[in-house]
């Protein structure tokens, strides 16, 4: 392709992209494809001639598209968002075109600079104090993994990339179950084993960590020989919303020199509001905190924001300096590839640059505010539904429900639900997820797509009762 035919062609994709988000509210939510229907379309075989954009183009219509599930749908309530806005997709076809590997300064200096004052710029939002430093993450789970390795090797005094863990203390990681699976693959990756992840009971309103039974956990470990080394604290779990009470967990790892990492991917983009940050009280506390703008600060995936106390333990951790990576000359400038476990990193600030220069902080918590209110109402109106009932209250923009008619069993409840979510989501007018809350089958419900509106989150009420309806 030369460039005339490329410039043609990037017009045409933004044109495609622009009717795209304006008709994707008519279209199911979740892709209404058996699997292997995409694959059996597909030849088997790459062609040996280059084919027509027009031919290309054509395909992507008539067989990608309807296998796409849609997540900037208007009425996607599943999982959580990840979000796409107009100014993050421009900035995303600019960062494809100058195509740069930001691994160092020097690699690209804007590319290092911009996330350094961009990182500066989302503490500020969130109201993380300035004794934290950031670096742009490729997901929370990337950010989570980093954490806990930089745990170990402070547990372990530096020791256990030099010698590995055999033969040292066995390392102890503690959270709730309502931590995100991330969680234990971090564990695994990183040497501690599945059953060095302790899971402490919950209770109490937001279903947080009991911080008394956190206590009696470590105490025990260490009568037992065991070495504490992290402790992960949940803002907005991916299940229910769980928050703990970071300031009471945080008071205890500061007792015990235990890691804190918080993991918020999540809710943490609703702490650019400052009616919701009694939410992260204590998380200034923390060693290490994250979260995602690409979940609910209308950037693009992936660009995940990780803030670290100490950036030495960090970068002393994943840090390596063979002679073809050094910048020579130069002193003042970050390698950002030191602060992550990949070497290779995208340009993710730019879109971050973007999006906040063009909406403005205000605008965001207007969104996210909106976000939260018609959630908050949504809930209110099924809980006075008859048959149905609010199994756990909003957190933020996420609450549970469930389907109940009168003279059912909790079992048949269970089956109920199942094949409520399922129906909905096979009827194509929303897009639900399912958790499980107390042993019971539950159905999930967030808001949070970039162009979802009011109209939107109530009327998916509409749906829930007509479905309902005929299964019951």
């Amino acid at each position: 392709m030369d460039l005339e035919s490329f410039r043609r062609w990037s017009h045409h994709a933004a044109d495609w992209s622009a009717d795209y988000l304006t008709h994707v509210g008519e279209a199911p939510v979740r892709a209404p494809v058996e699997p292997g229907s995409i694959y059996r379309q597909i030849p088997g075989a790459p062609p040996d001639a280059g084919e027509a954009m027009e031919a290309i183009f054509a395909d992507l219509d008539r067989i990608v598209m309807p296998g796409i599930t849609h997540w900037q749908h208007p009425r996607f309530f599943a999982y959580f968002p990840a979000n796409a806005s107009p100014p993050s997709i421009v900035a995303e076809q600019v960062t494809a075109a100058i195509a740069a590997q930001c691994m160092l300064w020097q690699t690209s200096p804007a590319a290092t600079e911009l996330e350094t004052r961009m990182m500066e710029w989302l503490r500020a939002m969130i109201g993380l104090p300035e004794t934290f430093a950031g670096v742009i993450q490729d997901s929370a789970s990337g950010a989570t993994l980093a954490a806990l390795l930089t745990a170990r090797e402070r547990a372990t005094g530096m020791k256990a990339n030099a010698d590995g863990l055999a033969g040292g203390p066995v390392l102890r990681v503690y959270s709730s179950a309502q931590v995100h699976s991330s969680v234990d693959k971090a564990v695994r990756i990183a040497g501690f084993g599945d059953r060095n992840l302790v899971r402490i009971p919950t209770g109490g309103p937001l279903h947080g960590m009991d911080v008394a039974a956190l206590s009696r956990a470590i105490e025990a470990d260490l009568a037992a020989g065991l070495k504490p080394a992290a402790i992960v604290a949940a803002l907005g779990g991916t299940s229910i919303g769980a928050c703990d009470d970071i300031a009471a967990v945080a008071a205890l790892a500061k007792r015990h020199g235990i890691f804190l990492h918080v993991d918020a991917a999540w809710a943490g983009s609703a702490m650019i509001c400052p009616e919701f940050r009694h939410l992260m009280a204590g998380a200034e506390e923390a060693d290490s905190f994250v979260f995602n703008p690409h979940k609910w600060l209308f950037t693009n995936f992936d660009c995940s924001a990780h803030f670290i106390r100490d950036p030495k333990a960090l970068t002393d951790t994943l840090g390596i300096r063979p002679p073809f990576l050094r910048t020579l000359g130069q002193e003042g400038f970050v390698d950002y590839n030191e602060w992550s476990v990949p070497l290779g990193r995208r340009f993710r600030a730019l879109k971050l640059w973007f999006v906040i220069r063009s909406y403005g902080v205000e605008t965001l918590r207007d969104m996210v505010r909106a976000h939260v209110a018609w959630a908050v109402e949504l809930a209110d109106r099924i809980a006075a539904e008859p048959g149905f009932e609010i199994v756990t209250a909003p957190v933020l923009s996420l609450f549970t429900f469930r389907f109940c008619p009168p003279g059912t069993t909790e079992e048949e409840r269970d089956r109920l639900n199942a094949r409520l979510v399922e129906a909905l989501n096979a009827d194509g007018r929303i897009y639900l997820t399912q958790t499980q809350h107390g042993g019971r089958f539950v159905i999930r419900f967030q808001v949070g797509a970039t162009m979802t509106t009011r109209d939107d989150v109530l009327g998916a009420l509409d749906v829930i009762r007509e479905i309902a309806g005929r299964l019951a």
